[in-house]
C-alpha cells in the first residue's frame, strides 16, 4: 500500500477519488461537515456529499471527512415534546441495569452489560 501524501489529497477535479477532494483543514469556502454545520444550527438536509476532506495517517488508511454545501444546508428540526419524552425514555433504558432492575444513575457502559456492582460484586464486598 502506497502511503498518502498531502499532495495526493488534493483533487479538486474529482478524477483521482470520484468526489473533488481537498486535504485536511485546505476545504474551500462555502462548505462544511456535519459538525460543522450542526454548531451553526444547520444539518445537509438530503443533500448529496459535495466533496470530502482526507487526512493522511502512518500504516492506516486516511481519515474522510465528508462536506456538504452550506447554501443548500437547512436549519435543525426543534425537539418537539414527543421527541423529547422518547429520548427520556431511551435514556432511562440505557441506565437501568438489566441484573438488578435499578436506575443507576449513569449510562450503563456496553463493555460490561450491567451496573458495575453487579459486574464486580467482589470489589463491592471489600468496601
Amino acid at each position: 500500500m502506497k502511503r498518502l501524501t498531502l499532495a495526493d489529497c488534493f483533487d479538486p477535479t474529482g478524477e483521482r477519488f470520484g468526489l473533488p477532494t481537498y486535504p485536511w483543514r485546505y476545504a474551500p469556502d462555502g462548505m462544511a461537515t456535519r459538525r460543522q454545520l450542526r454548531i451553526r444550527g444547520l444539518r445537509p438536509g438530503g443533500q448529496d456529499i459535495a466533496a470530502q476532506i482526507l487526512r493522511p495517517r502512518r500504516r492506516r488508511e486516511p481519515l474522510t471527512a465528508y462536506l456538504y454545501r452550506i447554501d443548500l444546508a437547512r436549519p435543525v428540526r426543534p425537539m418537539t415534546p414527543g421527541r423529547w419524552r422518547a429520548h427520556e425514555a431511551m435514556m432511562r433504558a440505557r441506565r437501568r441495569c438489566p441484573e438488578c432492575g435499578t436506575d443507576v444513575g449513569y449510562v450503563i457502559p456496553p463493555t460490561l452489560g450491567a451496573c458495575v456492582t453487579c459486574a464486580f460484586p467482589e470489589g463491592q464486598r471489600a468496601a
